[in-house]
């Protein structure tokens, strides 16, 4: 067999691996044997290939670990916030009208909750947003 049918092998194994599991992270390796693939139709020698590939897929896997760190300390929201984390963010409820406290009561899967308006949201009757959840309050903005 060939070493370039070995990487074509390898990487399509590693393709699988990953549908299979889900990680990009063997995708970025998979990339490391492409690479392994064409150095070897490029008449390089074993030792090359291989260095090929390795630097090929730690390069990838680095730069997707890296991009994705980067991009979730930009994007994350506290867990209060989060809809990742909390399913009432962005339900929709309707606040028939405000007390002097600035609070409101409003019926919500099946139970009454106490919202609270956003800073700077309107406090006007009708369907609101839910933002974010502080205890057991639901700060809400006008949609």
């Amino acid at each position: 067999m060939e070493a370039s049918t070995f990487w074509w092998i390898a990487a399509a194994v590693l393709v699988i691996a990953e549908l299979l599991t889900g990680t990009i992270y063997l995708l970025a390796v998979a990339v490391g044997g492409v690479a392994g693939a064409l150095a070897a139709h490029a008449g390089l020698g074993l030792t090359a290939q291989i260095a090929i590939a390795a630097v090929v897929g730690t390069i990838t896997t680095l730069a997707w670990h890296f991009s994705k760190a980067r991009q979730r300390r930009a994007e994350v929201a506290p867990a209060q916030a989060n809809s990742d984390v909390n399913q009432d963010i962005g339900a929709q409820v309707t606040v028939t009208d405000w007390n002097a406290d600035g609070t409101a009561q409003v019926s919500y899967r099946g139970a009454q909750w106490t919202v609270l308006a956003a800073a700077g949201a309107d406090r006007s009757s009708g369907q609101h947003r839910v933002k974010e959840v502080v205890g057991n309050r639901l700060v809400v903005e006008k949609i």
